[in-house]
């Protein structure tokens, strides 16, 4: 670890959960801790399940059973079945007219703390800070995400397939039919075949790609894509990357891949990487250009 980052992180995060209010025993003077008060503002006006408010604020079931009971016993949430979602086991939490009404009051208050970090500056400054503030989150985003293998067969897996066969359709010129293209079946992205890869953030899909060993020939790379959700967040490079280092990692030397020609970031990003464009080595009729790397080797 770089030992100057991880101190200048720590400063930063001191500084912001000081500046906030995260160290107070009542947020905002609401007579709660910022635990609840964040719950609350989640839940909103509209109401939602409580398994995607695990998810969304990452907490341990246990820990927001225990928030969602004090809210509760607080006379601001209701939980229960959803009406709608015909499983008695899918519970939802709902605001009160009390909890609508905290809701808004913290909705205010949210409001004035965010101008009083405003107000002593200068308005250059505030433009600096919003800006700076902007890249922050971006950034944190980013490194949210996370990548890890999946089974193919995954619903998550073929939701990902779908969205990049949908994206790559509205982008190729006589658009995108997958019974057209080479087929990249779902046995050749299971180890030691090779692997399909899942983005998520908050466990929910973002992207995806896949990586194919072939025995005495380069790896390949297929099916590389990110959602409109997280681009420009360096996520696709991240992807190749760990594509790369799957199959360095098991011996292959190159890998390669092949792309359309209206996909002009993917290629750009492949040639930032380091790809070289060779001769096409596969009849995809979807491909124009068709690009492979030499892989450096990993150690034990």
């Amino acid at each position: 670890m770089d030992s100057p980052l991880i101190a200048a992180v720590r400063r930063f995060n001191r500084t912001v959960t000081q500046r906030v209010g995260a160290l107070d025993d009542e947020y905002m003077a609401r007579g709660r801790p910022l635990a609840q008060a964040r719950l609350l503002w989640e839940i909103g006006p509209g109401g939602a399940e409580v398994a995607a408010l695990r998810v969304r604020l990452g907490l341990d079931s246990g820990y927001l059973s225990r928030l969602l009971r004090t809210l509760e016993s607080d006379g601001l949430v209701t939980v229960g079945p959803a009406e709608q979602a015909g499983d008695q086991r899918v519970r939802t939490a709902v605001l009160t007219a009390a909890g609508r009404a905290e809701w808004a009051e913290l909705d205010k208050r949210s409001d004035e703390l965010a101008w009083s970090i405003l107000a002593p500056l200068t308005e250059a400054r505030r433009e600096r800070l919003v800006a700076a503030m902007a890249e922050v989150e971006r950034l944190l985003v980013a490194s949210m995400v996370v990548i890890e293998p999946c089974p193919p067969g995954d619903p998550r897996a073929r939701a990902c397939v779908r969205a990049y066969a949908r994206d790559v359709g509205r982008r190729f010129d006589d658009g995108f039919d997958p019974a057209l293209s080479n087929p990249v079946r779902d046995e050749e992205l299971v180890p030691p075949a090779g692997v399909f890869l899942l983005a998520t953030l908050n466990a929910e899909p973002v992207g995806c790609g896949a990586v194919k060993l072939h025995p005495g020939a380069p790896a390949e790379i297929k099916r590389v894509w990110v959602s409109d959700t997280v681009r420009g967040l360096g996520i696709g490079r991240r992807m190749l990357g760990e594509l790369e280092r799957y199959a360095a990692e098991r011996g292959w030397t190159t890998v390669r891949l092949d792309t359309n020609r209206n996909l002009t970031e993917a290629i750009a990003m492949y040639r930032a990487a380091g790809y070289r464009e060779v001769e096409p080595y596969n009849t995809e009729p979807y491909a124009h250009h068709w690009f492979a790397k030499d892989l450096a080797p990993v150690g034990p």
